[in-house]
């Protein structure tokens, strides 16, 4: 697939600010998840957009894991304050995210329950320190069962700066 020739999305939910890296807390200017993201922009030419809550999380890196923690035990669909105006017009969603407690923050369950993917392809990318892609394809699996999900890439944080190269050839698909 072309992804030049396609109509594509690149739907990413990213955190600055306080965040893990390569074993301590650092604080990012952008987070790492949107610099791949801008990578993929590059690449592909593809529209970009940024998946953000109505309530921010907090400051503190510790404090945002205990949130997020909860927000997956509870299932929640946290509200989103960015939508995507003319979904129907993309049939390749490209979907970035931190991996948080081995799947995505619940936010992007709240974005792929928004919208009809009926048909499209999605192609996701995550960011982490370890833990992968982590169950997240199965979760966007259950949440778009009738789209095609693609194989994911996965980039450790600290090679988030390095990493053009592995965007590339990944996005040779």
């Amino acid at each position: 697939m072309n992804l030049k020739e396609e109509k594509c999305l690149i739907a990413y939910y990213s955190r600055e600010g306080n965040n893990y890296v390569d074993g301590r807390i650092v604080n990012l200017s952008i987070g790492n998840t949107e610099v791949v993201a801008k990578i993929i922009q590059e690449i592909t030419e593809g529209d970009l957009f940024q998946i953000d809550t109505v309530n921010s999380y907090p400051e503190d890196y510790t404090e945002t894991t205990n949130v997020a923690k909860k927000e997956q035990d509870d299932n929640a669909r946290p509200e989103l304050s960015t939508h995507v105006k003319n979904m129907d017009s993309y049939n390749v969603i490209l979907l970035g995210y931190p991996n948080w407690y081995g799947t995505m923050p619940m936010a992007l369950c709240t974005f792929l329950e928004e919208y009809d993917f009926f048909g499209k392809t999605i192609i996701p990318f995550c960011t982490h320190e370890g833990g992968g892609l982590g169950r997240s394809e199965n979760d966007i699996a259950k949440l778009c069962p009738q789209s095609t999900i693609f194989d994911g890439l996965t980039i450790r944080g600290r090679d988030v700066k390095n990493s053009q190269n592995d965007i590339s050839k990944w996005l040779v698909i």
